[in-house]
């Protein structure tokens, strides 16, 4: 493969990623039989096929599977490369790959407009899943650091905490249990309805967690993938729900949900920064890392208390 070019690890990464090469043009600025070219040039090089078309989409061949690992390193040397000159000429730029479980979503933004103020000509590239999801995505190396509530266990990370996160148990205002002054037995919610989040939730781990720690067994009667759903179906009176009490600070302080006085809730928890161990982390990477330790914690609290 002496003559492969960067241009052809360029465009052959972006097919792969869009997958398709009518996107992957227009990402590029390119025309499609430019891309086309380019590909063809490329597996001609390889000597085998990197694409196969089932119908109207394309996926990576076994080949193309494994090329796609080592331009993935070749584009993130050539990052790091580029950010460490940037850097030694005194400029405060660069791209940030940043993830987060879907809690973490609503006081992320705030993290990054902060950090924005003191790098004004960064590019962010931020992205939202489920555990499950950005797990995999730090497996793959498809992103630089990720923020989550526990670190996973099957990878090798490493993994700072930076803030407090705080788990709580919701109902609607007029809940029989709304108004209790007394701490209420986890064993007394056997009874009630749960909405509860999808398999590969962070938040669901936990909730099982806790439950299964104390002897408690739960009802839940309705499984959904988001915490905005979450919410609505609780302030609907379809039953109380397990969560992050950062994604409900707006409906607590508006009064249309509570928080029940559960014994033993809240539980604390931590978020984490974490990324690979073996990762080489750009300098504004490190830049973030740095500003989540010594401020992330505030502008959470303030920003979702």
């Amino acid at each position: 493969m002496r003559n492969v070019t960067l241009r052809q690890i360029r465009v052959f990464a972006a097919v792969a990623q869009q997958k398709s090469f009518t996107r992957a043009a227009r990402e590029l600025h390119l025309t499609q039989p430019a891309v086309s070219q380019q590909l063809k040039l490329l597996e001609a090089e390889v000597g085998l096929p990197l694409f196969e078309h089932v119908g109207r989409t394309i996926h990576l061949t076994p080949a193309g599977e494994a090329l796609l690992h080592y331009a993935t390193q070749i584009n993130e040397v050539l990052r790091a490369a580029s950010e460490s000159f940037a850097e030694m000429r005194g400029l405060k730029r660069g791209v940030l790959k940043l993830s987060a479980v879907s809690t973490a979503k609503y006081f992320t933004p705030s993290l990054l407009s902060a950090f924005t103020v003191e790098y004004p000509q960064v590019s962010i590239k931020f992205t939202v899943g489920n555990r499950e999801e950005i797990v995999k995505q730090l497996a793959n190396n498809e992103t630089d650091l990720v923020i989550m509530g526990r670190p996973p266990r099957e990878l090798v990370t490493i993994a700072e905490p930076f803030a407090k996160h705080p788990l709580v148990i919701i109902a609607a205002p007029d809940h029989p249990l709304a108004n209790a002054q007394r701490k209420i037995p986890l064993k007394r919610l056997e009874s009630e309805n749960f909405v509860i989040r999808e398999q590969g939730s962070g938040t669901r781990a936990s909730m099982e967690h806790v439950f299964r720690e104390r002897g408690v067994e739960f009802h839940a009667s309705m499984e959904v993938s988001s915490n905005e759903t979450i919410k609505q179906a609780v302030m609907a009176g379809m039953g109380v729900s397990f969560i992050s009490k950062h994604t409900v600070s707006l409906e607590l302080a508006a009064g249309k949900l509570v928080t029940l006085n559960i014994s033993g809730l809240p539980l604390l928890r931590d978020w984490y920064v974490i990324h690979l161990r073996d990762k080489r982390l750009s300098p504004i990477t490190v830049a973030f890392r740095s500003f989540l330790l010594a401020r992330g914690a505030e502008i959470i609290e303030r920003t979702v208390g």
